[in-house]
């Protein structure tokens, strides 16, 4: 089989510049305030990867590289003491390595195993285990995210009846905003 040389135009499509990467458009709405975001996002996640014009991505279209052989690659970034709850994925692996900082990562139907991983740590979470993690550092930490196998979208997402309740109790439209306008599943 023949080689191919892409130009260095082609191949500047393929590069992403952690400086230059973009926070998802859904966590810059104003009107959801940050504590909540924070129960269902990592503080600022920031694509590298996606597979394409998927409206229904649950990472958006803006990364600056499409397709790599079906997998997204996005960076999570947080805060000393914040991380995402609990949620688990129908049909895709996520696998997590540690860039920067300490996380805890918690699993079960509760949340109630965990193990704490430092830099360069990976744990790669199966379909249908509930997930979440915190930064444990006293730092910003940041994640590379990867999600592969199955189908990459909002759909492929399930937040527990506990988060639910939890958005609920600081007000009912933001749950609608989760469920609404970006398309995110509870129990």
């Amino acid at each position: 089989m023949a080689t191919i040389t892409p130009t260095p135009e082609e191949m500047a499509k393929r590069v992403a510049r952690f400086d230059e990467l973009q926070v998802l458009e859904t966590q810059k709405n104003p009107e959801v305030p940050q504590d909540v975001m924070d129960l269902i996002y990592s503080r600022k996640l920031k694509p590298v990867i996606t597979l394409g014009e998927d409206p229904d991505s649950p990472f958006g279209s803006d990364a600056p590289i499409v397709g790599a052989a079906g997998i997204t690659i996005t960076y999570a970034i947080c805060p000393a003491g914040t991380g995402p709850t609990l949620h688990s994925h129908h049909k895709t692996h996520e696998t997590f390595t540690v860039m920067k900082g300490r996380f805890e990562f918690f699993w079960g139907d509760e949340g109630e195993h965990s193990v704490v991983l430092g830099e360069f740590d990976t744990i790669s979470v199966p379909p249908q285990v509930n997930r979440a993690f915190r930064n444990v550092s006293d730092e910003e930490g940041v994640l590379q995210v990867i999600i592969s196998g199955g189908v990459h979208d909002r759909k492929d997402i399930l937040f527990p009846k506990k988060t639910a309740e939890q958005i609920s109790e600081k007000d009912a439209d933001y749950l609608k905003f989760f469920r609404e306008k970006v398309g995110l599943e509870f129990e």
